[in-house]
């Protein structure tokens, strides 16, 4: 049986790669917004009504967009893709002289900002990552951003365990690989970052997938093979960040 589960999630991770988009040179922006208080309920109408159809209008992909289960900084979250970063800045200052854009932004913002700070990040996808396109599940599902913080040398090591591994036994335990990304090159820690997100069933669901796969005879050797080969833990202490989202309603990644 274990041979058969093996065999099945390892071939689904191998249908994942073919998929994948080791052959995607786009350019993804993760951008985090910070909204004023009392105001994400706006920000979230803006974006519904006006925003992403702007962004669409003027080149750039719409892949997801979410706020925390556990929301207390009152952020939104989304992730855009560009043909490159040329792109991604020609289609900003499109977007921006707008008038469509200019008149959406006044009108919402006649009580006040929306938005207190903006977060970016710039990253590809790594040769591993299934097809990063906009996807829904009927049922509904709770995402999960994870970001890996690697001890020096150690990315292409964890890239190759996720690649090889991790990502056949995610599936395993009902978890969903949806994206992988490394940062580009001139990004902050580029060099020692993972960024990714799976999708659950519930919370729930999510902490009893990685209850079992953490405990996985499979996993605890290959964790193990690994750490030999990098001379110890592949992730800095405190190196892995998890958040769990919910999708907003008008994301084309629900």
């Amino acid at each position: 049986m274990r041979f058969t589960l093996l065999l099945a999630a390892t071939m689904l991770a191998t249908s994942l790669t073919a998929l994948a988009a080791d052959a995607d040179t786009r350019v993804f922006e993760m951008r985090t917004y910070h909204a004023a208080p009392d105001k994400l309920d706006a920000l979230n109408a803006r974006f519904r009504d006006h925003t992403v159809k702007l962004f669409e209008k003027h080149g750039m992909t719409n892949i997801g967009y979410w706020t925390p289960v556990e929301n207390t900084d009152n952020l939104l979250i989304y992730v855009l893709a560009y043909p490159s970063r040329e792109a991604r800045d020609t289609s900003w200052a499109e977007f921006q002289a707008d008038e469509d854009w200019k008149k959406a932004h006044a009108e919402s913002e006649v009580n006040g900002k929306l938005v207190t700070k903006v977060d970016q990040l710039f990253l590809t996808a790594t040769d591993f990552s299934p097809a990063i396109q906009p996807s829904t599940s009927s049922g509904g599902r709770i995402f999960e951003l994870r970001t890996y913080t690697t001890t020096p040398n150690n990315l292409p090591l964890l890239h190759a365990r996720f690649r090889d591994h991790t990502m056949a036994l995610f599936f395993r335990y009902g978890m969903s690989n949806l994206f992988y990304w490394k940062l580009l090159p001139d990004q902050p820690n580029a060099e020692n970052t993972l960024v990714y997100m799976l999708a659950h069933a519930s919370v729930d669901a999510a902490k009893a997938s990685f209850e079992a796969f953490r405990a996985d005879p499979d996993w605890i050797a290959v964790k193990k093979a690994s750490e030999d080969k990098g001379g110890g833990s592949l992730t800095i202490p405190d190196g892995v960040k998890s958040v769990f989202l919910k999708a907003t309603d008008y994301s084309p990644t629900r």
